[in-house]
This record gives structure tokens, sequence and C-alpha cells, in this order.
């Protein structure tokens, strides 16, 4: 099986919100194709996906990273439950944080929804480490 790790492109839409439909990480309050075309307006080059070379170039995976200059952000990490614990979601990772870190990113979070057991291991297998804070948000911009 190989795959490979490349910038999102427009043509990939229907295909990542497939994927982050079957694998949960659609929310009703949030419009995931916006997000895509949020993302594409704002350091495009952060949106990436895992590509099946061997399934006529199927999406496998995604990732979305920001940077503001003081940390970096991972969201919308997913991979097809046909690939999970292949190494998919680790090269997402690793090929985000290379580019968060070259442009001078000192740090990353992510937020992992409560109860999300599953994902919070693979991040600790990953050196990412748990702490306590409370978040807190506002939508500036309603979807629905």
């Amino acid at each position: 099986m190989t795959w490979n790790v490349r910038a999102f492109r427009p043509e990939d839409t229907e295909s990542v919100v497939a994927l982050w439909d079957d694998a949960g990480l659609t929310r009703p309050w949030n419009d995931p194709r916006r997000d895509i075309e949020r993302k594409l307006s704002v350091q495009p080059e952060l949106f990436l996906v895992a590509v099946d070379d061997e399934a006529a170039s199927r999406i496998i995976g995604t990732v979305m990273a920001g940077y503001d200059g003081h940390r970096g952000w991972l969201y919308y990490l997913s991979s097809a439950s046909s690939h999970r614990r292949r190494g998919v979601g680790r090269a997402l990772v690793a090929e985000a944080e290379r580019l968060l870190r070259d442009m001078g990113c000192p740090k990353v979070q992510l937020m992992v929804r409560e109860g999300n057991e599953q994902a919070l291991e693979f991040y600790d297998e990953l050196g990412y480490e748990r702490f306590s804070v409370s978040n807190t948000g506002k939508r500036l911009i309603v979807d629905a």
C-alpha cells in the first residue's frame, strides 16, 4: 500500500467532507465546506491530505494546521477507517509539524473532545502532553 501527503486541492472537497463525515468530525453548527473555503483563504499550504496512490488517488487522511505567530494549531486530523493504524495520521502530523517549524512556530496545540480517549492516546504516542484548561469560544459567523 502506497500513499503520500500533499497540499489540499479544491477538487478534493467532496472526498474530504465525506471522510470527515465518516470519521465523526463534522458538527451541525459547522459547515465543513465553509471551513474548507475559509482555510483556503488563510495559509492554504497548511491544509494537507493523504492520498492512496493505489486507489485512484483516494483521500485517506486530512489535517488542517494554522499558525498565529504565537503557537500552531492542528484541526481536522482524520484517516479513513480502512487505513487506520498504518501511519497515515502520524505522517500527516509530522508534515504539519515540519511546515509549522519551517514558519518559526515554537509550539503546537490541539483540542480533543472529552471522552475521545483513542485520540488522546494517539497524541500521547506522538509526544503531546495533556494539560487542563477551560476552553471558551464565541461564534462570530453562524453557518446554519
